[in-house]
């Protein structure tokens, strides 16, 4: 018997396909390797578990038809192909992975229109079909069985009638739903995809309008092998419409029950919506408290035609300690460490004890920079989308320009309007005593801030898309010396990838700022605008680009910065990067460009571990100025902006 297999012979074979289509994706690896170290693994991921009566083979794929693209697309699709280093068990292991492969390899074909093509494996010169039906393999003693698959991939196939329909559960009757406004257009490739990304997005409208339970009642997919054409129809049962009911909590130890029930904001009587339960989850996750959550959906309504709500959740250890660390060659080495009690008092609220210390290797001793701080934050202060953050801290600053010491306090209301939108309003103070070339002076500074921020970035530690802006202005006053001054400061990144991988990636970075109200030496050193230095211009020391006085930076009232990045990936973990950065800081209240931008460009390698991408840049001052390096080196984690 031939293990010839006909593409689109059956109806079931054809649902089968489409079913398997959206399984072909392989699980993440737990552990990660860095500079030769493997971290997070356990047990089963050092040791496999042996393989009884293993059985080496070999396995080769040859295509007749289609482009170098859906070649390589089977190639990968094959499991012989892919697991042919590890051995399966005895004939029938070998056979069940063949079997597979006709699966995954006709998903594959289906997800580029074609239904007219045929598969063939042959194990051990036998075909599979008759391996199944023997269940036996001819095995020679230290020899592997050779498997071969061949691949005819056929015609692509077009869509011909498209019929979509929604049962409407009081009469039994059909409506018919335009096919073109969900993907599905006759004489278009009839990509299998197509069809599952309908189904979808059906099924998701519905349930968007509060039906919880619709789905996709009846499916028929018949493939006209004459006319190459592959006819479609669909029907979706809409189910009812729903209110959310109670919502309980199961899991929790420490943390409260109507806390959690406050945070998710599922009213209960309200329209089913599942983008509430998404946006429930999300803002639970964002607590940091919980190692898990699911935001489970009853399997039917209760007496009241409403739907109970289960949201389960494992939580975290309460306490945790970590650090890190950042070295540059010119600003030195830096060291952080903090504890956290991550569920104070049991409604999400976190008190985090923090201290680091910079400039290390650049400085004396009795030189170095470094901070501690207290910092309690209360989350759902004032409603399940806000937040309470509470500062005290001390620090000193010794860069080039100035040296400082203080203590600061602060206040501090956020509120998540929506996925990408934040804003936040506050109060603080700082005590500073501060030195530099226009002087010492004592300072005591109150004010009220409000920020904005908006955030579509895809990842905040390695972004490929989207951007984020942020608006800061804080009216101060200075008890000491009576002065009042506008501090306001802006900023933008935006990311852009060139192609579907996001191998090659254009990001850039702009940044300005100014003060009103106060002559300079009335601004606290420590408040004023410099740039230079990682995160500003690369390649220049740090604080060390700005107004002078008597040869010594004293900063500006007012900054310009800019950034640029090439970012490309040359494997799954290497990464390299060109980047340039200019800058200045101006005395005047609003950049007057009197004088040129400083100019740094350089090289970086990435790192890209799961951690985040670790960051070397090498980078050059174009137009260096007094104090500044020849060049400076960078290490850290996550992109530069």
């Amino acid at each position: 018997m031939s293990n010839r297999t006909p593409l689109a012979a059956t109806r079931a074979a054809l649902i089968a396909g489409f079913l398997c289509a959206g399984c072909l994706v392989t699980s993440s690896a737990q552990a990660f390797e860095l500079f030769g170290f493997t971290f997070f693994e356990d047990e089963e991921t050092a040791t496999p578990a042996a393989v009884p009566d293993p059985l080496p083979y070999t396995a080769t794929i040859t295509v007749s038809g289609g482009d170098e693209d859906l070649r390589d697309a089977l190639t990968k699709a094959s499991q012989l192909i892919g697991q042919a280093d590890t051995p399966p068990s005895g004939a029938p292991g070998l056979i069940s992975r063949a079997l597979g492969d006709q699966q995954q390899l006709l998903a594959r074909l289906y997800v580029s229109g074609l239904y007219g093509g045929t598969i063939e494996i042959d194990i051990a010169g036998v075909p599979l079909q008759t391996a199944v039906e023997s269940g036996t393999i001819d095995r020679r003693a230290g020899q592997r069985v050779p498997v071969s698959i061949r691949v005819d991939t056929g015609p692509q196939f077009h869509f011909g009638d498209i019929a979509i329909s929604t049962l409407h559960r009081e009469g039994g009757t059909a409506a018919d739903v335009p096919p073109g406004d969900y993907g599905l257009v006759p004489g278009e490739p009839a990509l299998s995809d197509n069809i599952l990304a309908a189904e979808r997005k059906l099924v998701a409208n519905l349930k968007a309008q509060g039906h919880p339970f619709a789905r996709i009642s009846d499916r028929s997919v018949v493939a006209d092998h004459a006319s190459r054409r592959l006819d479609v129809a669909l029907e979706v049962d809409p189910g009812p419409t729903a209110t959310f009911g109670a919502v309980s909590v199961s899991g929790q130890e420490r943390t409260d029950t109507d806390f959690i029930v406050s945070q998710a904001n599922i009213a209960p009587g309200s329209r089913y919506d599942p983008e509430a339960l998404r946006e429930a989850g999300k803002r639970l996750r964002a607590l940091g408290i919980f190692g898990s959550i699911r935001v489970a959906e009853a399997e039917q309504l209760d007496a009241d035609g409403q739907l109970p709500i289960t949201i389960e959740v494992s939580e975290r250890k309460r306490h945790v300690i970590g650090g890190g660390a950042t070295i540059s060659s010119t600003e030195g080495a830096g060291l952080e460490a903090y504890w956290r009690n991550r569920n104070l008092f049991g409604r999400g609220e976190q008190l985090s004890i923090e201290g680091s210390a910079g400039r290390i290797g650049t400085r004396s001793l009795s030189e170095l920079e470094y901070a501690t701080r207290i910092v309690f934050t209360k989350p759902g202060a004032f409603g399940p989308t806000t937040s309470f953050t509470a500062t005290v801290g001390a620090k000193r600053e010794n860069p080039e320009a100035y040296d400082s010491r203080s203590v600061y306090g602060s206040m501090r209301v956020g509120k998540q309007h929506s996925d990408t939108l934040e804003y936040a309003v506050g109060t603080e103070f700082s005590f500073a005593r501060e030195d530099d070339a226009l002087g010492s002076g004592n300072y005591a500074l109150f004010g009220v801030f409000g920020e904005v921020t908006h955030d579509s970035r895809d990842d905040v530690l390695d972004p490929s898309e989207g951007f984020r802006a942020t608006a800061f202005a804080e009216p101060a006053y200075d008890i000491e010396t009576g002065g009042a001054m506008l501090f306001t400061k802006a900023s933008i990144s935006a990311y852009q990838a060139f192609d579907d991988a996001k191998r090659f990636i254009l990001a850039g970075r702009l940044a300005t700022g100014s003060i009103f109200g106060s002559s300079l030496k009335d601004i606290p050193p420590s408040r004023r605008y410099y740039a230079g230095g990682g995160g500003s211009v690369r390649g220049y020391a740090y604080r060390n680009i700005g107004p002078r006085v008597a040869g010594e930076v004293v900063g500006g009232r007012s900054f310009f910065e800019g950034s640029a990045e090439v970012r490309t990936r040359i494997t799954e973990s290497i990464g390299v990067v060109g980047f340039m950065d200019a800058g200045a800081a101006y005395s005047t209240e609003l950049p007057d460009f009197s004088e040129p931008l400083k100019i740094g460009v350089g090289l970086g390698l990435r790192y890209y571990s799961s951690l985040g991408p670790l960051r070397f840049d090498f980078a050059v001052p174009l137009n260096p100025g007094k104090d500044d390096p020849d060049y400076a080196i960078y290490v850290g984690l996550s992109q530069a902006f």
